[in-house]
């Protein structure tokens, strides 16, 4: 396995990639923000934020404070990392209430698009001697009717069992633990990979500085991330969890969900663990 401690990934190297990727998916975004639901919106956080300061006799020294951080959490490249870590299970609760299908969970900063396209049986890229317990992820694609929903597309994408994703850390393969796997006819899909591992967000920047002066825990719990999507059909961008695993009931991003949780077996020929989990999609 590629040692990366030897070039320590950092949160502002891992900062900066998030940056880019949020920045490059924008651009292909047109819509133009109504000017009412703006003023509504930022007058609404600034009213709240005043409140806070009321309440709580906020002082100069806690304000100057508050700026400081701020201005670190640009210069280290953290706000994917903050908004994705803090903000957006809520948001993603609110668009997922009118939902039929499989319950969503966050993005988080670490989505690269264009994955290697894999058949619908196949081993996700990774290096020779991977370390982790090998997985089997396996399930099905349909429609919130139970319709197979033929060569639907799962993307896939996890940390390494050091905690790392590819590309937003030093030594790793370009697409290592990364896919995009075409279901077969009948909406089936056979993913062997490994069990990830929980792991920190980072500390060593902005938003570790919050964590450490909040007394807060910096552990995500392990987790597949996965867009689903077919012709016709929501895309959903979810997370996948793992009983009675560490952070499942103290996860930093509130994003879990009981209907999120998988419970792997044995494999059957002995060689780490397999689960099955079916994906329902709902329509356009």
């Amino acid at each position: 396995m590629t040692d990366i401690t030897t070039e320590k990934a950092t949160a502002a190297a891992s900062g900066a990639a998030a940056t880019e990727q949020f920045r490059s998916k924008q651009q292909a975004r047109t819509a133009e923000a109504d000017t009412q639901r703006v003023d509504t919106l930022v007058t609404e956080l600034l009213t709240a934020t005043h409140d806070i300061i009321r309440r709580h006799q906020v002082t100069y020294a806690e304000y100057d404070a508050l700026k400081a951080w701020l201005i670190r959490v640009g210069e280290d490249g953290e706000w994917p990392l903050f908004l994705d870590v803090w903000v957006e299970h809520t948001v993603e609760e609110v668009a997922g209430e009118v939902r039929e299908g499989t319950k969503g969970s966050i993005e988080g900063p670490y989505y690269v698009p264009d994955a290697p396209i894999l058949p619908a049986e196949s081993t996700l890229p990774m290096r020779e001697d991977e370390a982790g317990t090998p997985l089997l992820f396996q399930g099905q694609v349909t429609g919130v009717g139970g319709s197979p929903l033929p060569a639907a597309k799962v993307e896939i994408w996890q940390a390494d069992d050091d905690g790392y994703y590819s590309q937003f850390a030093p030594g790793l393969p370009e697409w290592n633990l990364r896919g995009t796997v075409i279901a077969d006819e009948s909406g089936n899909f056979r993913i062997h990979t490994i069990q990830p591992a929980p792991y920190q967000i980072p500390t060593d920047g902005a938003c570790g500085q919050l964590i450490r002066a909040a007394g807060w825990h910096p552990w995500r719990p392990a987790h597949l991330h996965l867009k689903v999507s077919a012709p016709g059909h929501q895309l959903i961008t979810t997370q996948l969890y793992f009983t009675g695993g560490e952070y499942v009931d103290d996860d930093i991003a509130s994003a879990v969900k009981p209907e999120l949780i998988l419970s792997p077996t044995v494999a059957g020929d002995g060689s780490g663990n397999e689960v099955t989990y079916d994906f329902a999609l709902d329509r356009a």
